[in-house]
């Protein structure tokens, strides 16, 4: 997910995202272990979708 994207978002869609993104992290961390994830740079690809939705909830908390 974009930058600009988050940005559009408000504060409570921004939670519910990282909900939903971290869910599904958990989901493929357990695939990865079980030997049936294929796509290995997904979870770097989500790991970072999770970090860019904290620091603009914590920048736009701080407004």
């Amino acid at each position: 997910m974009k930058t600009k994207e988050i940005r559009a978002l408000s504060a409570e869609e921004i939670k519910a995202k990282i909900a939903d993104t971290r869910e599904e992290l958990m989901k493929l961390r357990f695939q990865q272990v079980t030997g049936q994830l294929t796509d290995s740079s997904r979870l770097r690809i989500l790991r970072r979708d999770i970090a860019r939705l904290e620091t603009i909830a914590n920048e736009k908390s701080a407004e």
